[in-house]
């Protein structure tokens, strides 16, 4: 099971990341904290303090067009928000 989907780089997180040293992954429905913990120190060869989570329900979208109405739903997805210590950061544009 790929744990780590992808990061998340938003204004928001950015701004979390420079003020409170947290990062915001997109992971895999069905890890748990301790499994995205160590994938994440494996990774970025970082130390966690702490990982909070949450799962976004997908939501039902429509649009209207020339055929008439289309409907259809955005996937669902968990959000990992990862709290390093101090003094450790993680470089997301380093692989570029």
């Amino acid at each position: 099971m790929d744990i780590l989907v992808k990061p998340l780089v938003t204004e928001k997180m950015t701004d979390q990341s420079e003020r409170f040293n947290r990062y915001g992954f997109v992971v895999d429905r069905r890890a748990s904290k301790p499994q995205i913990k160590k994938a994440v120190e494996s990774l970025y060869n970082v130390t966690v303090e702490n990982v909070n989570t949450m799962v976004y329900g997908g939501k039902v979208k429509s649009r209207y067009t020339k055929g008439g109405i289309i409907t259809g739903k955005t996937s669902a997805y968990k959000k990992a928000i990862v709290t390093l210590v101090e003094g450790d950061s993680i470089d997301f544009y380093s692989n570029i």
